[in-house]
């Protein structure tokens, strides 16, 4: 038998040891096919209110949107979704959030909403929104935008936004 030369035993010895350490630790698990996230297709804010009517002619009569549904609730509406082109909104009574369910319901009036809304033209809003109460007066923003803040009829409040350059 001829002899194997040290560099060569020692390259063998070494290829072992790793082979041998490589089954010692755990292997990674195997690549599963990614997993299928759903895709969101669109979010609707729900606003609740004690009175659904006022908060209807306000974005029917001020921004032009249009009613898709309306819930009759006793003598008053108890819902109503609303749209223009891309953007829909929905208003809810506390009662018909009650009888839809109590839990909803004990939340809804716990406090309003925040809406941030982005528009071409801010003195147009000005203008559609006078007499509003306003919670901000105009400012503009470090990123870039002109921002006034106002009350809808049902408490919530509203952030109108122009970005004068591209937004964030």
């Amino acid at each position: 038998m001829r002899p194997i030369p040290a560099v060569l035993l020692a390259a063998v010895l070494a290829a072992l040891g790793a082979a041998a350490a490589s089954h010692a630790r755990p292997r990674p698990p195997e690549k599963k096919e990614q997993e299928k996230k759903p895709m969101i297709k669109k979010v609707t804010a729900v606003l609740f209110v004690s009175e659904v009517e006022p908060c209807a002619k306000f974005w029917t009569e001020q921004f032009g949107f249009q009613k898709l549904a309306e819930v009759p609730e006793g003598g008053k509406l108890g819902f109503v979704m609303l749209q223009k082109g891309n953007v829909e909104l929905m208003y809810q009574s506390y009662a018909s959030a009650d009888k839809d369910s109590p839990a909803t319901g004990a939340v809804a009036r716990k406090g309003p909403t925040f809406l941030y809304i982005e528009v071409d033209d801010l003195e147009v809003i000005k203008a559609i929104v006078k007499g509003a109460e306003v919670t901000m007066p105009e400012r503009t923003t470090f990123y870039g935008s002109r921002e006034i803040g106002i009350k809808d009829p049902g408490g919530h409040y509203l952030t109108f936004a122009q970005f004068t350059a591209p937004a964030p």
